[in-house]
């Protein structure tokens, strides 16, 4: 398990170098010029513009830009913004905890809602279940989430159908400015049972992040769904499952105790994947719903050629996403025996 750990952590040092290229290279395909931004047309005179170059680094050569990016980001400096002059890591750290929030609210609704949808259908097989769930999972998977975003507002938000039931959800934000909040964690489900108004902070919180996680988590709910169907279907046609139903044990004990949890694999494989899916969907669902979150900072560093802000958010959030893969590797020991004792004999 530590050599198998260990292999894996080793491959950062590769994933890291093309992260860190990715990150640097693309935003300098972007047309524009970040020293105008600053400097604006009519103020940036020969000797203005030459001189704010040089302090941005941006007069040196390509290569040369790059060799000093890796050398401060492997000593932990990603720079300073162009637009606030505060650290890239400090300001990326501020927003994290916002992103990191709304991302599990979201994945846990993809997980609640889609892996009963799935059982169901593959329990359920050929029937009008299973035709109706697989259906409006490939529904929510076709649906972009700048249109899905902008459905929920108009319908559970602004309730333009006058429906029952609907209309109590705020539009935008993470609290409603009546709460004052102190930010101790950074994670504001935490931070509001420091407040005085807990329970009424609590539940105005979970109101503001539950259009947004819904907006995110659609597109994660129907492949979860649908990979829990297919995997699930596969282990039922197993031998020792036919041979658990004849010993007489019940269908709830065969699906959730034996059939379920050899089917895992391929389901916590998408479930892994699904975090770096609704982290790349946090960029349009915060620039939505106005979340104060590093989608929505990458957003407004892009229209104002932020550099240092984009390349090492960028490089950050990869990193991010390549270690929970790297987590759910090694979840995969720990959920099926036979890989634990495969690795063990090929040491």
């Amino acid at each position: 398990m530590i050599r198998y750990s260990l292999k894996k952590l080793a491959l950062l040092a590769i994933t890291f170098l093309g992260l860190s290229i990715v990150a640097f290279s693309l935003i300098r395909m972007v047309p524009g010029d970040p020293v105008l931004m600053m400097l604006g047309e009519r103020g940036a005179s020969p000797e203005s513009y030459a001189e704010m170059k040089a302090t941005l680094g941006l007069d040196q050569p390509y290569i040369k830009q790059f060799g000093l990016f890796i050398w401060h980001a492997v000593h932990g400096d990603l720079g300073n913004s162009i637009v606030s002059n505060q650290s890239v890591v400090r300001e990326f750290f501020d927003r994290f905890p916002a992103t990191l929030e709304l991302s599990v609210v979201a994945l846990l609704f993809a997980m609640m809602v889609g892996l009963p949808l799935g059982i169901i259908a593959a329990i359920k097989r050929n029937t009008f279940f299973d035709y109706a769930f697989m259906g409006v999972s490939l529904v929510g998977y076709s649906m972009p989430i700048f249109w899905w975003g902008l459905i929920l507002i108009l319908v559970a938000s602004v309730n333009v159908f006058d429906l029952p039931f609907f209309g109590w959800t705020p539009v935008s934000g993470r609290i409603s400015p009546m709460f004052e909040i102190d930010s101790v964690t950074g994670f504001l489900f935490i931070d509001v049972w420091f407040s005085k108004d807990s329970w009424a902070a609590f539940w105005d919180a979970l109101k503001h992040v539950l259009l947004p996680a819904i907006a995110m988590g659609t597109i994660p709910l129907a492949v979860i769904a649908r990979m829990t169907r297919s995997s699930l279907l596969e282990v039922l046609g197993e031998d020792y499952i036919r041979t658990a139903k004849a010993k007489g044990l019940s269908t709830r004990r065969v699906i959730m105790v034996h059939a379920l949890r050899n089917a895992m694999i391929p389901i916590v494989t998408v479930i892994g994947l699904s975090f770096g899916m609704v982290i790349k969907g946090a960029i349009l669902t915060e620039t939505i719903f106005s979340w104060p979150g590093i989608g929505r900072w990458l957003v407004n560093s892009v229209t104002s050629l932020d550099y240092p802000v984009i390349q090492g958010g960028v490089l950050l959030i990869g990193m991010a996403i390549v270690v929970v893969n790297l987590i759910v590797d090694l979840a995969y020991l720990w959920i099926d025996p036979k890989l634990r004792d495969a690795h063990d004999r090929s040491k």
